[in-house]
């Protein structure tokens, strides 16, 4: 089939020639050539297209850029281990940023490799209005603030307006939702989280939640976790976004699954995103790892690794003193154990169920020996993070397409492109035109190997890059050539609703 934009004589910027084409929207899945011209797709076309730079994909797979919904990777070295991953879009919408006007001046003025965007953040406006903590710093300063008991306080009626009012300005000022990290401060009340829902709602943007404990986890919560996402989407016609279930749900994720499909019924706006992995990454000063309520969580003390110096906790005695001394510091929590073949398909079962689609949550990098220049590569050995920061999508491709069979090429790539790109589409009209290799998109685009792409990033090397990515085209510049970064493209742009 031939899809171009233009006469067949056209001349384009570039061809990528003869490679496997894959278009989640459509279902297409042939051998063509792809022509990009600007920083827009501009033909498909199984008929040879003319280019005054041809690219050789015979045998290689042309795909959406993926678009991490879930990225708290920032800055440029952690875009440039995201590119490797095949990763075009890094968003952050669980934490986001408030002022969230701030973190896009910065990343403007800095420049990115992948095109980025924020959520406004429930928790720094929460700081600032409830706990009188600094309003913004980014996400080195909400980090540090996480512990702390001033902002997770019960709000008063007026605090609460005030903070609807800064998370109202950010949405004037493009956020792409709001994001509402209630797992941090899981005793504020649940009409709070309601009021929050309903002005998303009436911005016509989603809420990125990640949830606070369950029943099961907690009987003392204020309201169950899942139930509340529920809830909120039933009574408030908001689009809810479940950040990461597997990581809040843990060994009742099948339940937490089941109920948001009962939800779907009803007609609840929900998604759901999950990254393969049976460890998250946090501050280790967050609520929910203080020695007294791991109980709850299902970690114990030695499953939490500071990321700092690598040490793993002895005993909550030892927790307790790290976390005193560095609240912000990021700390590897162990929640299943990917040995265990039950707790496997726990993971599985979340990330391969029809309504989730594939988010990294990748994390900052901690230097254990002093930061070098931010723009140095390859990343020293002493420059740590989670694996997912790095591998989330390779290792998809790897264990659902390859090794079992789960998911099609195509599929593994729709929950890695098209599908976020159309939860956020309805209220950022940018996103219609990414996850899609059609013309008149933007050029957002991967190349890889679908026999060799893999992850290499492990819990004890975390910031290898995956292999097999042959080219990342990003608004129809290269950040990846030939398997290897282009360490002078920065060629992201913002995404704003």
């Amino acid at each position: 089939m031939t899809r171009t934009a233009g006469p067949p004589s056209q001349i384009h910027d570039l061809v990528l020639r003869g490679g496997r084409v894959l278009d989640p929207e459509t279902g297409h899945d042939a051998l063509a050539d792809v022509g990009v011209t600007g920083g827009t797709i501009t033909a498909v076309s199984a008929r040879p297209l003319v280019g005054r730079r041809t690219i050789d994909v015979r045998g290689l797979v042309v795909a959406p850029g993926f678009i991490d919904m879930h990225s708290h990777s920032h800055d440029v070295a952690g875009h440039r281990l995201q590119a490797m991953d095949g990763v075009t879009t890094a968003l952050d919408l669980e934490a986001g940023l408030s002022p969230v006007d701030e973190g896009y001046r910065q990343a403007a003025a800095e420049g990115r490799p992948l095109n980025y965007g924020f959520s406004a953040s429930w928790c720094q406006a929460r700081m600032a209005a409830v706990g009188g903590l600094p309003h913004g710093g980014g996400m080195h300063i909400a980090l540090g603030l996480l512990g702390n008991p001033a902002w997770q306080a019960e709000a008063t009626g007026t605090q609460v307006d005030e903070m609807l009012e800064l998370l109202r300005l950010d949405l004037a000022a493009g956020a792409l939702g709001i994001g509402v990290v209630v797992g941090y401060a899981p005793r504020v009340r649940p009409e709070e989280y309601l009021a929050v829902s309903r002005l998303a709602a009436e911005s016509g943007r989603p809420t990125y939640t990640h949830a606070r404990n369950l029943v099961e986890q907690s009987p003392d919560v204020p309201i169950d976790g899942a139930q509340e996402i529920a809830r909120a989407a039933a009574e408030t016609g908001v689009h809810a976004h479940f950040c990461h279930i597997t990581s809040t749900s843990r060994l009742h994720s099948d339940r937490v699954m089941q109920l948001m499909d009962d939800t779907r019924a009803e007609g609840g706006r929900i998604s759901t995103e999950a990254y393969p992995y049976g460890a998250g990454m946090t501050a280790i000063g967050a609520a929910f790892l203080a020695p007294e309520l791991l109980g709850a969580t299902g970690i114990t003390p030695d499953g939490i690794v500071y990321a700092a110096t690598g040490e793993r906790m002895a005993n909550a005695e030892r927790l307790r003193e790290v976390r005193a001394k560095d609240p912000s510091g990021l700390a590897i929590a162990h929640f299943l154990d990917e040995a265990d073949p039950f707790e496997q398909g726990l993971i599985d079962r979340a990330l391969l169920h029809p309504s989730t689609v594939v988010g990294s949550d990748a994390m900052p990098l901690t230097w254990m020996n002093g930061e070098p220049a931010p723009l140095a590569w390859p990343l020293p050995p002493t420059a740590v993070t989670h694996p997912r920061t790095a591998g989330t999508f390779a290792k998809v491709l790897r264990r659902y397409v390859r090794e079992l069979g789960a998911l099609t090429l195509l599929e593994a790539v729709s929950r890695s492109s098209f599908g976020p790109a159309r939860i956020l589409q309805d209220s950022v009209p940018a996103m219609r035109r990414k996850g899609r290799v059609q013309p008149g998109c933007d050029a957002d685009l991967i190349v890889f190997d679908a026999d060799t792409v893999t992850d290499r990033a492990t819990y004890e090397h975390s910031t290898r890059p995956s292999l097999g990515f042959a080219h990342v085209l990003v608004g129809g510049v290269p950040v990846v050539r030939d398997g290897a970064l282009c360490l002078e493209a920065l060629p992201g742009r913002a995404v704003r609703a």
